[in-house]
């Protein structure tokens, strides 16, 4: 397990953006695909965005495509998340995620590591 701990969540308008990070303890950082995950009260944990090991290719979910931005920075073991266009159904609280294997799988399942979580709140 890879100790990763998140930052930048708050409370933000309708139409607002927030930038998301996460801080990652570890040596081997580059060897992981990175992504996001969020869970809104009631529900269950939801894909978001993932990043490949070199930070060229990615892929959303649907729900997010066009509003969010993944990136990484494998220098400073950190990964971002860019959010705009912020809209109430985004509130929840948004987890960081670690794992080996191909991008092409991580949105099929909750293996690797995970950070606390950071809260999101989009009000009207």
């Amino acid at each position: 397990q890879v100790p990763l701990v998140e930052s930048g969540g708050g409370l933000v308008k309708v139409g607002g953006s927030l930038r998301l990070s996460c801080a990652a303890s570890t040596r081997t950082f580059s060897s992981y695909v990175a992504g996001w995950f969020r869970q809104a009260p009631g529900k269950g944990r939801e894909f978001l965005a993932g990043i490949e090991r070199n930070g060229i290719s990615t892929t959303y979910a649907d729900s997010v495509a066009g509003r969010f931005t993944i990136s990484r920075d494998n220098a400073e073991n950190a990964v971002y998340l860019q959010m705009n266009s912020l809209k109430p159904e985004d509130t929840a609280v948004y987890y960081c995620n670690l794992r080996f294997g191909p991008l092409s799988t991580m949105g099929l399942s909750e293996a690797g590591s995970w950070g606390q979580g950071t809260q999101v709140t989009v009000s009207t």
